[in-house]
């Protein structure tokens, strides 16, 4: 996820090391790394199938790690080159170069994408104007941070969540030349490569450090601080290459001559295949991922980059194949368009995440980013890189004053930007503060801190489906209810069926912390005798952690397992898991089908598909009423509280 065609000052020649010093390029002068463009086409296109296509491609996040990668090791080495012909650094042209080469794409996107969603409207404006200031900033991850949203949430998505790797880059190419000037200061080439290299290590220690397995680990995937790893290993990279001598791989046996003769090239094959499996095995919720499978993907990347450029590498051969070299030329564009196109396309569509629709919104989005980033490339990033960005404005103007037809062609251009900004503005006017899911979590989290409400008798009132006996269910003092933000956007429907029922529901809560949260009721002496679960939203998951479950609450209290509606890869697993450890448990545990209940009314559901309303919690309700039908009239544990009162004929155990 960058924008890193920009580093490569439109090239014009081939680096070979082995060439003779008199035939090669001044380093200061355009330069093209072979097998680039193939690892650039590779990275964009796993990260478009891991947005465009949920569930396809698990690990293709990991796109952009390569991309930071080759980032640091071009800018690097354009810095460098600069420095050894000059003997100086011009920042004032450098930073400008960046912001030119980045700003007006943003800008026909942002212009674009937010008048398109004024006129859909809903939640795909929420925190508008945030993610515009961040856009043009350069400040999005932080910002994004800082509004403790998440990468990693599916519903409701932002719509320029994706600029937050452009952010990561800017802010690099801001700090990065001043530092390299610093490091110019050591004597020892050596011992600037080390400190590189250093720091490229305590980055990736310090997300090791700060990730907190079973948490949102948006922080640190957005962190500067965290992430920067990457873009520091191909800066040491092009510290490394850059000071090497020409080689001659014909002959003479040095450590290093027969390293790149010998190893590089099959350890740059494995990198590559590396790269495949990481995009095709990596979680972006498994603790391995932060603890080193990134920096991991990083050095893969940095190998596989040293590999291709490498005199008459094989590897760098095949990665400039036309197909790969002409989608990685204009991957700045696909990446920069797929995500606000897809998150419009789902807005649009209805049902998105019905399989077809799916199929059809990934789909169609791919062929969108496809169109604009070959539009964007040919019509604003060539002439812009070719001619400046008012080199490119004043031969516009020119070319409109050549015909009548050009003239109302460009008066047209004129008045449709126009719209566009009117557009965006108002977007940024009308922009809600919360999405729908949002607003009734926190509806249900304002209920929870309110009055319990309840039926003028105190007794729940009948539900469809469960027995006609209302003594035979728990009433709302014997319920304990432990949930995430689904349970939370339920609970006023909950109060209202059960009164007095204890609702302990947080936002994102996984299973793996239901124990613990049990645990702490029952020291508190606050766990009753019927216990809800309503999680499985945010993950998966396992045996293990339900029968720790079970074991928390003890042999003498009944456990109710909500099960999952989430447009999620995982939905279906964790469904399964709660279906066999109840039928595992017969009597003593029972499933809610909070699916089953809610499948022919989504539309109570917010647009994530996923948290209710208020008619969707009285759904989530009944649902939950079936279920302490089945435990009142086939269970086996009875808890022995004054609260719970038996059918006719049960006997007490």
């Amino acid at each position: 996820m960058t924008e890193l065609p920009l580093l490569t000052v439109q090239p014009a020649v081939t680096v070979d090391p082995s060439a003779a010093p008199a035939s090669r390029p001044s380093p200061a002068g355009p330069v093209r790394y072979a097998g680039l463009d193939g690892l650039r086409a590779f990275a964009v296109a796993v990260v478009l199938v891991y947005h465009l296509f949920p569930g396809v491609l698990p690990g293709g996040f990991i796109g952009v790690d390569v991309f930071f990668v080759i980032s640091g090791f071009l800018i690097t080495s354009l810095l460098v080159r600069e420095r050894r012909a000059s003997g100086r650094i011009d920042l004032r042209r450098f930073w400008v170069r960046r912001a030119r080469r980045l700003l007006p794409a943003i800008a026909v996107l942002v212009v674009v994408c937010s008048t398109v969603a004024l006129a859909l409207g809903g939640d795909v404006l929420v925190g508008l104007p945030r993610q515009i200031l961040g856009a043009f900033t350069f400040s999005a991850n932080w910002l994004s941070v800082a509004a403790d949203t998440s990468y990693f949430a599916q519903g409701a998505p932002e719509l320029f969540r994706n600029l937050w790797s452009l952010a990561v880059e800017e802010q690099f190419y801001l700090v990065w030349p001043l530092i390299l000037l610093a490091l110019a200061l050591l004597r020892h080439w050596w011992a600037r490569f080390a400190i590189v290299l250093a720091a490229a290590v305590a980055s990736a220690t310090w997300m090791a450090v700060l990730y907190v397995p079973g948490e949102d680990p948006t922080r640190v995937y957005f962190g500067s601080d965290t992430h920067s790893f990457g873009l520091a290993l191909g800066a040491a990279l092009a510290l490394l290459v850059v000071r090497m001598r020409p080689l001659d791989l014909d002959s003479g046996e040095s450590a290093l001559q027969t390293f790149v003769r010998r190893w590089l090239p099959p350890l740059g094959a494995a990198s590559v295949l590396g790269l495949v499996v990481c995009a095709y095995a990596m979680a972006a919720d498994a603790a391995f991922t932060y603890r080193g499978g990134l920096a991991l993907v990083s050095l893969l990347t940095a190998v596989a980059i040293w590999a291709a450029i490498v005199p008459r590498s094989s590897l760098g051969r095949t990665l400039d194949l036309a197909p790969l070299r002409f989608v990685g030329a204009r991957s700045y564009g696909l990446y920069l368009w797929h995500w606000p196109v897809f998150v419009l396309a789902c807005a649009f569509v209805p049902d998105e995440n019905e399989p077809v629709a799916a199929l059809l919104v990934g789909a169609g989005s791919l062929a969108v980013t496809g169109a604009t980033a070959l539009l964007s490339y040919r019509y604003l990033e060539q002439p812009i890189r070719a001619h400046g960005l008012l080199g490119a404005l004043r031969r516009a103007r020119v070319r409109m004053r050549a015909s009548r037809s050009t003239r109302i062609a460009g008066i047209a251009g004129l008045a449709v930007t126009g719209l566009l900004v009117a557009g965006t503005v108002t977007a940024m006017a009308l922009a809600p503060s919360a999405t729908a899911a949002q607003r009734m979590i926190e509806q249900g989290a304002a209920s929870l801190r309110g009055t319990t409400p309840g039926t003028a008798d105190g007794s729940p009132p009948a539900l469809p489906g469960a027995p006609s006996d209302p003594y035979s269910l728990a009433k709302g003092p014997g319920i304990s209810a432990f949930g995430d933000s689904v349970m939370l956007a339920s609970a006023p429907a909950l109060q209202e069926t059960y009164p007095g029922i204890s609702v302990d529901a947080v936002v994102s809560r996984q299973m793996s912390k239901a124990p613990e949260a049990i645990a702490g009721a029952a020291a508190s002496g606050g766990l009753r005798g019927v216990v809800v679960i309503g999680l499985g939203t945010n993950g998966p998951v396992s045996p293990a952690t339900l029968g720790s479950v079970l074991d928390a609450i003890g042999p003498r209290r009944q456990l109710v397992l909500v099960n999952v509606q989430a447009p999620r890869p995982w939905t279906d697993g964790v469904n399964a898991a709660l279906d066999r450890f109840a039928a595992d448990h017969p009597g003593r545990v029972v499933v809610a089908d909070w699916k089953g209940a809610i499948a022919g009314h989504l539309d109570l559901l917010a647009d994530d598909q996923i948290h209710p309303g208020h008619q969707g919690g009285v759904i989530y309700a009944q649902a939950l009423g079936r279920a302490l039908g089945m435990l009142a009239e086939h269970s086996d544990v009875r808890p022995d509280l004054p609260w719970y009162q038996l059918p006719p004929g049960a006997a007490s155990q």
